[in-house]
């Protein structure tokens, strides 16, 4: 029983939107992520996949996609990401799958580990912040509250976070976001989001202030899911 992590997955069995235009490392990816799942994975496994799941734009057009994840082995824990346009009600969600989770203001239980996040934002900078921008990071940051606070009300003491944005700007300036997870003490942050070479290069990678932070993008770790716990 171990913990695993993947991002970026950007299936489009449906929609039909080939991800090889951004690379040589996207042809074929499904079935890269497929046969590394495959061969890494056991039934009682958990996998975090913190957005960027489908390219589809509705639900029903994202099912395709999510019956295909469903059928790898494991327990998946599904956060939206930037592109997820299809995310719909957590209810609607939450009953579509017996071992698939949606995570939204809310959190999944791993061992004594509470799995939390939010889909995040841009981080402040010089070149581009908006107030729109800051309108939509300010929910997010509202939103990881209550997923952590609801772990905590619920008794746990140990937290990891997934969310799809890097935790930080591409100066690596601390953040709200960093700010909140040195408030509750938690172990490691989990992220995706940055793709190419001189993307992966600004990811927050290592331990800072005591906390782990891994960048999962799906071509960052070569479609391989990363193992997070044992």
């Amino acid at each position: 029983m171990a913990l695993y992590g993947i991002a970026d997955l950007h299936l489009s069995f449906e929609s039909n939107k080939p991800m090889n235009i951004f690379g040589d490392v996207w042809i074929n990816h499904e079935e890269k992520i497929r046969r590394n799942w495959i061969n890494k994975i056991r039934e009682n496994d958990t996998i975090l996949i913190p957005g960027d799941i489908s390219w589809a734009m509705k639900l029903k057009e994202a099912m395709t996609d999510l019956k295909w994840i469903d059928s790898l082995p494991g327990r998946k824990i599904l956060l939206r990401g930037n592109h997820d346009y299809w995310w719909s009600s957590l209810s609607k969600m939450n009953n579509l799958f017996d071992n698939m989770f949606f995570l939204q203001n809310n959190y999944y239980i791993y061992r004594d580990y509470a799995i939390c996040g939010t889909r995040g934002w841009i981080s402040p900078n010089e070149t581009k912040f908006s107030e729109h921008d800051k309108k939509i990071y300010d929910r997010e940051l509202h939103r990881l509250r209550l997923s952590l606070e609801a772990a905590l009300n619920d008794g746990f003491k140990k937290y990891i976070v997934m969310t799809h944005y890097p935790p930080t700007n591409e100066d690596m300036e601390k953040s709200r976001f960093m700010e909140m997870y040195e408030e509750f003490n938690v172990e490691k942050v989990i992220y995706g989001h940055l793709h190419d070479e001189d993307s992966f290069k600004l990811g927050l990678k290592g331990i800072h202030r005591e906390i782990e932070y891994i960048l999962i993008s799906g071509d960052y770790i070569n479609f391989n899911p990363v193992k997070i716990l044992d």
